[in-house]
C-alpha cells in the first residue's frame, strides 16, 4: 500500500460518519494487540483550545527529553499533522505500512469502525511501535463515547474552555456537554481545567470528586504579561520571563493550562522541569489559529468557527490590530451557531468576501452573503479561495488588514492562495 492508496482508503471507506460509542474502538484495539495499554497518556477534551494546549504540553515534554506522541485533530495542511512524535509527523511510509496492517482487522469486524476510530487506531499502534514515553491525545468530540476514552485512565485528564457545539451529539446546555466531557475521568488519575464556565466546572467539580481525584483549575495570574505583539508574547512566570509565539489573550489561559498539567507531570515524577517548559512554550507552533501570513496588508488566519472563538477573536483585532480597516474572507458550516459568531465580528468589518467551506454541512457562500448583507457592509460572493484572496488583496491598501475565520475546513486553502499570490515561502509551523 503507498501513501496516497492508504490516504483514500482511511478517507473513501464506507464507516465514514460520527457514531459515539466505544464498543467498535475497543473491538479493533483487541484485535491489534490493546497497543493503547502500552501507552501513558495526557487526555485532552473541551470546546476550544484542545489543540493549542495539546501543542504546548507536547512541545515541553520533548524539551524535557520524553519522547512524546501528539494525536490532535482536524489538520490544517496535511494529514499526517494529526499524529506527531516530538513535532514530527508520521513519514508517509510509515502511515501507509500501518494501514495495510489495521485494515485486515477493520474489515474483519462485523460492525466496521468509523473513520476517526481508523485514524485513532492507526496512531496508537504508531506511538506503541514507536515506544513513546507518553502521548498527548485530543479527543474528537465529546468525551465519554470518544474514539479516544477507549485508553487506560491517563495520567492527567485535562478540560480546556467548554462551550455550545456539537449540541446534537453532546447536549443542549453547557453542563449536558460538561458532563459527557467528564466521562474521561477515571479512578488513578488527576485532573486540570481551564477556568471556564462555572456550570461546566461545577459538573467537573462534581464527578472528580466522586471519583476521588485530585482537580487542579489552571490559574491564568501566573503568567503576568509583560508585552504583545504580532511577533509573540511574553510573560512573567515564577519571576523570569516566558516567551510564546501564540497570538492572543486566550492563549495566555491556555498557556496556563499546560503549565498546570506540566508541574502536575513533574509532580508524578516525570523528569520536567522549570527550563523545558520555558523551551517547550518558546518553541511551540500551531498554525491557522490567529496566524499572520504576511505584512502589508496584514493578513490573518484564524480557523475560529463557534461564538467561543469569536469572542477571542474579538479580543485578538482589539488587542493586536487597533483601528486597522478590516476585510472579512468567511464561511461557515451550517450546523455553526453562525448568527451568534458574525454578531460579535460582523460590525467590525469594512467588507466581506464569503466562501463555501469544502464540508456537506457547509453554509453556501451565497446564503452566507445574503444573511451578512444585514450588516450593510459590502458582500462579496467568491467560488473559491483564490479568488477571494486575490480580491481582498486587490481592495486593502497597505495599513489595511484582511481577517480570514469561520472554519477550519477553508484554513489550509486560504493559506495557500495567499502564499501563491504573495509570492512567499511557508512561514515557519
Amino acid at each position: 500500500m503507498t501513501y496516497q492508496e492508504a490516504l483514500q482508503y482511511i478517507h473513501a471507506v464506507s464507516w465514514t460518519g460520527s457514531r459515539p460509542g466505544l464498543e467498535r474502538i475497543t473491538r479493533l484495539l483487541a484485535l491489534l494487540g490493546h497497543p493503547e495499554r502500552q501507552l501513558r497518556y495526557v487526555h485532552i477534551v473541551g470546546t476550544n483550545g484542545k489543540g493549542s494546549t495539546a501543542a504546548m504540553t507536547a512541545s515541553a515534554l520533548t524539551a524535557a527529553g520524553v519522547r512524546t506522541g501528539m494525536f490532535t485533530s482536524p489538520y490544517l495542511l496535511d494529514f499526517r499533522e494529526r499524529m506527531q512524535i516530538d513535532g514530527e509527523m508520521i513519514p508517509p511510509g510509515e502511515l501507509a505500512e500501518l494501514t495495510g496492517f489495521v485494515r485486515p482487522f477493520a474489515q474483519s469486524m462485523a460492525d466496521p469502525p468509523t473513520e476517526f476510530e481508523l485514524i485513532t487506531a492507526i496512531a496508537l499502534c504508531w506511538f506503541a511501535r514507536r515506544e513513546c514515553g507518553i502521548v498527548v491525545l485530543e479527543a474528537g468530540m465529546g468525551g465519554e463515547l470518544d474514539a479516544t476514552n477507549a485508553i487506560p485512565a491517563p495520567e492527567i485528564a485535562v478540560f480546556t474552555n467548554i462551550g455550545l457545539d456539537h449540541t446534537e451529539y453532546l447536549g443542549s446546555t453547557v453542563a449536558a456537554i460538561a458532563e459527557t466531557k467528564a466521562g474521561i475521568l477515571k479512578p488513578g488519575c488527576r485532573a486540570v481545567a481551564y477556568p471556564t464556565e462555572p456550570r461546566a466546572l461545577a459538573v467537573i467539580a462534581g464527578r472528580c470528586a466522586n471519583m476521588k481525584i485530585p482537580l487542579t483549575v489552571a490559574d491564568p495570574e501566573l503568567l503576568t504579561p509583560v508585552s504583545h505583539s504580532l511577533e509573540g508574547q511574553r510573560f512573567l512566570w515564577r519571576g523570569a520571563p516566558l516567551e510564546l509565539p501564540l497570538l492572543g489573550a486566550h492563549q495566555r489561559v491556555n498557556a496556563a493550562v499546560a503549565i498546570t498539567v506540566l508541574t502536575q507531570l513533574a509532580d508524578l515524577g516525570w523528569p520536567v522541569e522549570e527550563a523545558h517548559i520555558r523551551a517547550g512554550l518558546a518553541r511551540v507552533r500551531w498554525p491557522g489559529r490567529f496566524e499572520v501570513l504576511g505584512r502589508s496588508p496584514l493578513f490573518l488566519l484564524d480557523g475560529g468557527h463557534n461564538p467561543q472563538c469569536m469572542q477571542a477573536l474579538e479580543q485578538a483585532v482589539a488587542d493586536y490590530l487597533g483601528n486597522r480597516r478590516l476585510l472579512v474572507i468567511t464561511g461557515v458550516l451550517a450546523d455553526k451557531d453562525y448568527h451568534a459568531m458574525y454578531d460579535r465580528m460582523g460590525p467590525q468589518a469594512a467588507c466581506f468576501f464569503t466562501l463555501t467551506p469544502p464540508n456537506p454541512r457547509a453554509l453556501s457562500a451565497g446564503e452566507l452573503a445574503q444573511w451578512l448583507s444585514r450588516y450593510g457592509k459590502p458582500v462579496t460572493v467568491c467560488p473559491d479561495p483564490a479568488r477571494a484572496v486575490a480580491q481582498a488583496l486587490a481592495q486593502a491598501g497597505p495599513e489595511d488588514a484582511i481577517v480570514c475565520y469561520g472554519s477550519l475546513y477553508l484554513a489550509a486553502d486560504l493559506r495557500r492562495a495567499y502564499l501563491e499570490a504573495a509570492g512567499s515561502p511557508a512561514p515557519r509551523q
